[in-house]
């Protein structure tokens, strides 16, 4: 009878354990976020006339979470740019569009039940998909080429709307910390590279 009753005690013990542990939230270790905005950079030049870029951009990331609040992402993103100026061959509309290719530290804090903080710094890769300069009498295409890496930094303020479904606004900056080249075919030689580019817009969470 005694030997029973240690059974049963012992039973009754190891099935409260795992009714608990079926109970126990678990955290998820993936995220995918999703971000994009409009914006406003500068266009530094080595030896032509800087002039400005109004921006369109956008990012989709896989987020995996170190722990409940660190974590490491990347994905792809897609930014185009255009801009009126001028250089030594005349008054131009510029566009252009970039994709690059982040890696980011991020941090996900709960501030309520239902409001989140997200940021994220880190660096990128990009390179020259489309490149169309607009001046009076012809267009030129692909004057600059290559790839050029950066800096970025994000923050976002979210709201839950649904289960593990996350909505809200997003401030973006980034700028680059390399130079895109000339062609060799085209008729001037300069580097230029993007500095300050700023935006805001909204910003999409799905935990998995």
């Amino acid at each position: 009878m005694k030997k029973l009753n240690y059974i049963l005690l012992f039973s009754f013990f190891l099935t409260f354990n795992l009714i608990q542990a079926q109970d126990e939230v678990k955290e998820s270790k993936f995220n995918i976020i999703g971000y994009g905005g409009i914006g406003y950079g500068i266009v530094e030049n080595d030896s032509e006339p800087n002039y400005n870029f109004n921006s369109n951009s956008g990012e989709i990331l896989l987020n995996y979470n170190l722990n409940q609040k660190f974590g490491i992402a990347t994905g792809i993103g897609l930014n185009k740019l255009s801009g009126n100026g001028f250089n030594s061959i005349g008054n131009f509309h510029h566009e252009r569009s970039l994709l690059k290719i982040p890696l980011l530290f991020t941090l996900n804090s709960k501030i309520s039940d239902d409001f989140k903080i997200f940021a994220n710094l880190g660096f990128f890769g990009q390179s020259i998909i489309k490149d169309e300069y607009q001046f009076i009498n012809n267009t030129q295409k692909d004057i600059y080429e290559g790839w050029n890496f950066g800096a970025q930094i994000g923050l976002g303020f979210l709201y839950e709307i649904f289960d593990n479904f996350y909505s809200g606004i997003n401030y973006n900056g980034q700028s680059d910390f390399s130079k895109f080249e000339t062609n060799s075919n085209v008729g001037m030689n300069d580097e230029q590279k993007m500095k300050n580019l700023n935006s805001i817009g909204v910003i999409l969470i799905i935990e998995l």
